[in-house]
């Protein structure tokens, strides 16, 4: 607990300083610490073969164990996302709009940091990077509490990003992370009411309940990924092939994973022993309905009304016939977490009616769901993927983590 608080003391004054701290000074300190990344790579490696080892020790799945690892390629694709937000262009001043009123106050609205940002995670080192130089682009400090399965790894490259970013002017402070990963510390991190201005949880269905139910201190809720494909009767299903093993087995320990198909029963005699043969040879589960089953029994098992909340993060998928596209809409408002959806299509009117009635982040058209991110909107890289309503919604960036001042300008009017 006193880690918590020294950090967040340290924290909150860095956030009153940086707000002095020009954009080129900024972009400076990112410049250096994608330098140092790269430089330092051996010793970040060196951190993360531990964590690796310790999660094999405890029987952590292939899959999550994935997520965890960085390789030098993974450290080099991170830091050219940091250079890349770096040249992004500074949300911080910015006037949104400024209007004269007929007493001739000029009224605006200029964007400014959030403060202090606290982000809980789970076993994704690259988040340690992601959410420190979004953080720092904005003029906000951070206080980072990663899962202990990635500690040593998350030390490691928070220690390499501090002492680049401080050796180029930012405030001491401005940057933390807390080595304490006990359950205790995460839930007094959620009631730093007075130090934290906004949390942001990235992670599984457990921690985000677990934020927010818990937290006192604002949090925008980035929810599991729970994302589905629909093969409509009109899809071309040579497009639909690539796009549903794509989605599904590109990378399926991260959240915009493919979890369900949905396949139109029209095409379901045709379509479905196509993927299904794919998925199989692909190494992947399929947990079907009845449907499905009639048409490729063979290696397939019978989903069950769980499988369709699941987001398994996994070679798993669960499989379902629909009736056509309002069925699948039903279907996807039903079991998604409203993060990303796809429908492949042929027809504008079931591409516009699944637009427009899906309740999700992020709807696709004959595209596939793993390019709901940050470095793929143009973002540089994010924050996380909020599925909430309020503020920020799909891929947080920049303008995500800034809130808006009323700037009024007048000579000498007053109030009568």
């Amino acid at each position: 607990m006193s880690e918590l608080i020294t950090k967040c003391t340290a924290a909150k004054d860095a956030a009153q300083k940086l707000v002095s701290v020009s954009t080129t000074e900024k972009n400076d300190a990112l410049k250096a610490i994608a330098k140092a990344l790269t430089d330092r790579a051996d010793e970040i490696l060196s951190a993360n073969i531990i964590d690796i080892e310790n999660a094999k020790k405890n029987g952590t799945r292939e899959a999550m164990i994935d997520r965890l690892t960085l390789t030098q390629e993974r450290i080099i694709s991170i830091a050219e996302g940091v250079c890349e937000v770096a040249a992004l262009n500074d949300p911080i001043g910015e006037v949104i709009n400024m209007t004269k009123r007929p007493n001739g106050l000029m009224i605006g609205k200029k964007r400014v940091p959030m403060g202090v940002i606290g982000i809980i995670y789970e076993a994704r080192p690259n988040v340690t990077v992601d959410a420190a130089v979004l953080c720092l682009k904005t003029s906000n400090a951070c206080i980072l509490r990663g899962g202990s399965e990635a500690i040593n790894s998350n030390k490691a490259i928070m220690r390499v990003m501090q002492d680049a970013a401080y050796s180029c002017g930012i405030p001491e402070g401005t940057l933390n992370i807390i080595e304490d990963t006990s359950r205790e510390t995460a839930t007094a991190l959620m009631k730093m009411n007075g130090y934290i201005d906004m949390l942001i949880p990235r992670g599984g269905k457990g921690l985000i309940k677990s934020v927010v139910e818990n937290a006192t201190v604002p949090v925008v809720e980035t929810a599991a990924g729970n994302c589905h494909v629909y093969v409509d009767e009109f899809a071309d299903l040579d497009m639909a092939t690539e796009i549903v093993m794509n989605a599904k087995v590109q990378r399926p320990s991260v959240c915009n994973a493919a979890e369900t198909l949905l396949i139109n029963s029209k095409i379901a005699d045709k379509f479905i022993p196509v993927i299904f043969r794919k998925l199989i040879d692909a190494g992947v589960e399929i947990r079907a309905d009845e449907a499905s089953k009639k048409i490729y029994p063979d290696g397939v098992t019978t989903a069950t009304e769980e499988d369709y909340y699941t987001e398994y993060n996994d070679y798993i998928i669960s499989v379902k016939v629909v009736d056509g596209v309002s069925d699948a809409i039903d279907h996807i408002n039903k079991y998604n977490t409203k993060h990303s959806e796809a429908i492949i299509t042929d027809s504008y009117e079931n591409a516009q009616k699944f637009l427009n009635e899906v309740d999700a982040a992020a709807v696709y058209v004959n595209a596939s769901t793993r390019f709901t991110d940050g470095f793929e909107f143009g973002f540089g890289a994010e924050i996380g993927i909020s599925t909430q309503k309020m503020h920020a919604r799909g891929p947080m960036g920049l303008e995500a983590l800034t809130s808006i001042k009323y700037v009024v300008y007048g000579s000498g009017q007053v109030r009568s």
